[in-house]
């Protein structure tokens, strides 16, 4: 375009479902990851259970090769491995995880040429409640986020709902977290990232209207302290200025007629939404 910024993706019902395929693949490549992990285990170990269960499901990996130009080759693993002070996009490699860490796992992957994105946040062995609540309440933060969009809402109501939830667990914990700013949600589809972005701070009202075949892939990043961050030496590995841990929980979703649909959740959300008494919308295959 050469005016402006280009309007988000709209998909058929037909690419809507070939979006949840490739949600599903990423919901049980999570789930065989987390199930691998514990102390010992290194994070290469991981990233290679990701990419066969991946590969066993006739999918591409989105992140192997994310990003490459002719200044570098792009990301290096099938999945980002993200553990304590590492907000986000941790390489794959030789650490090895103690009892106690806490990894953030993101993992894409693309069949027929749509994507899906998620990312869980797992304690490693005996877990400081602290870091148990940070990562819980993170991952309440999405499915607050998840809870309020609605078809001709705005992508500002998803935003303003991360950013209620972790002020109000300010309050429940009596101490401060970090909501990191600069990297954010975003529109998904036939690329892994697209307008609208969705940050995780805003106002209800504002911002992108969600309309029908709009997919979002919605992650509050969140630390235990300071959101002020920076990049590592890789190029790639986003850290926190001050240390504190990080948790990263992330869903790609679609509003339809009927409620929401949970791209990445293996049963499309239908109990994390049926327990908040939230409309479930699958499309019918």
């Amino acid at each position: 375009m050469m005016f402006g910024r280009p309007k988000p993706e709209i998909k058929t019902t037909e690419q809507l479902l070939v979006m949840r395929r490739a949600g599903l693949v990423v919901a049980r490549t999570l789930t065989a990851v987390r199930d691998q992990v514990r102390p010992g285990v290194s994070t290469a170990e991981l990233d290679q259970v990701a990419a066969e269960v991946i590969s066993s499901a006739g999918a591409q990996p989105s992140f192997l090769g994310y990003g490459a130009d002719r200044d570098r080759p792009g990301f290096p693993g099938v999945i980002c491995t993200s553990v304590n002070d590492e907000i986000i996009h941790g390489i794959p490699g030789d650490r090895r995880l103690q009892s106690g860490d806490l990894i953030s796992v993101d993992c894409g992957a693309i069949v027929d040429g749509w994507h899906g994105d998620a990312a869980i946040t797992v304690g490693v062995g005996e877990l400081a409640p602290e870091r148990e609540q940070l990562s819980e309440g993170t991952r309440d933060a999405l499915w607050m986020g998840i809870g309020v969009a609605r078809l001709g809402g705005r992508v500002g109501d998803i935003s303003a709902a991360v950013e209620d939830r972790i002020d109000a667990l300010e309050v429940e914990h009596g101490r401060s977290y970090g909501i990191v700013t600069e990297y954010v949600g975003h529109g998904i589809g036939s690329a892994m990232h697209q307008d609208p972005d969705v940050p995780n701070v805003g106002r209800a009202g504002r911002g992108t209207k969600i309309r029908r075949g709009l997919a979002l892939a919605i992650e509050p990043m969140i630390t235990l302290g300071s959101a002020d961050n920076h990049v590592a030496a890789d190029g790639w590995t986003v850290i926190t200025d001050d240390g504190s841990p990080a948790a990263h929980w992330e869903h790609t979703i679609t509003l339809t007629d009927h409620g929401i649909w949970v791209l990445t959740a293996e049963d499309g959300g239908e109990a994390e939404l049926g327990r908040r008494g939230l409309p479930f919308g699958p499309l019918a295959n």
